[in-house]
């Protein structure tokens, strides 16, 4: 599934998120807006426990989704696969059996290109005012 900004999502199961409550800040070149004084819990709160209910929506605001270098056999493989794919039925045999044989060659490459999935998370503002950040986009389906 790719998820995309704007994009209606919500929850596909129920969440559970612990942890300190601290304050988010808005501005300044890190990210904090008093330009870089540590973003420690607010003194004196208690461990913090939110529950979300599957099904909450929201709204993508962003996906943060690493680029994934493609190698030379990669590249290759899915040039001739959609070439076999889109005109293999019109090429001689010895042809398309050739291309077909480049393609099955090139195939472990594509395979363990498939397996390196990159870890895509994003930024989903809830209906109900929170924001998950960096939420794997697993947790979410289009609403």
């Amino acid at each position: 599934m790719t998820l995309e900004e704007g994009q209606r999502v919500r929850l596909a199961a129920d969440l559970r998120l612990d942890g300190s409550l601290a304050p988010a800040w808005d501005g300044g070149t890190d990210g904090r807006s008093d330009g870089g004084a540590a973003a420690d819990a607010v003194p004196g709160s208690p461990p913090l426990s939110l529950s979300l209910a599957s099904g909450t929506e929201g709204t993508v605001e962003r996906v943060n989704a690493p680029y994934q270098q493609q190698s030379q056999e990669v590249r290759e493989y899915v040039r001739l696969k959609s070439l076999l794919d889109d005109f293999g039925h019109q090429m001689p045999p010895g042809t398309r059996k050739q291309l077909t044989e480049q393609v099955l060659a090139l195939e472990p490459a594509w395979v363990a290109y498939q397996g390196r999935r990159l870890r895509v998370t994003v930024r989903v503002r809830l209906d109900n005012g929170f924001v998950l950040d960096d939420a794997p986009e697993g947790l979410l389906t289009p609403a």
